[in-house]
């Protein structure tokens, strides 16, 4: 995996969430995000040979950014994983929940993914991570 980017339909196309897992320039992410804009647009456009896969739920469009000879469908359940971690903490999770808990959902992300390949599958011990990260900063 390349990239994440996570962006809301009512909020002009501009990403609410952005992960990189490579060394990227600010005018390279740019280009990538306009490219990842056209391709929400239904207008297939393609860039360093990257494909573009996303998944919608509701309002919130996940998509990730995999190397051209990536599976499409692995992307596919790994979208449909994080979504169902998120979907579980916030209890039903909305546009409200990603844009007031951005840090959170990163928290979620990384301990879900590391530098773009799945680190944790099982959502038992994602979430007792969570518990834990939760409990320190109630303390603090």
């Amino acid at each position: 995996m390349e990239f994440m980017l996570l962006f809301i339909k009512r909020c002009q196309g501009k990403p609410q969430l952005q992960k990189w897992y490579i060394p990227v320039l600010d005018k390279e992410k740019e280009k990538m995000t306009e490219l990842v804009q056209t391709t929400l647009a239904h207008k297939p456009k393609m860039y360093r040979c990257l494909k573009i896969v996303y998944k919608r739920y509701a309002n919130l469009y996940f998509c990730y950014a995999i190397e051209n000879q990536g599976n499409e469908l692995t992307t596919l359940e790994t979208i449909h994983h994080y979504m169902e971690l998120l979907d579980k903490y916030f209890e039903s999770v909305c546009e409200l929940d990603i844009i007031f808990n951005f840090g959170k959902v990163y928290f979620i992300l990384d301990e879900f993914l590391l530098g773009g390949e799945v680190q944790q599958t099982s959502k038992k011990n994602v979430f007792k991570a969570i518990a834990q990260a939760d409990l320190l900063q109630e303390e603090a």
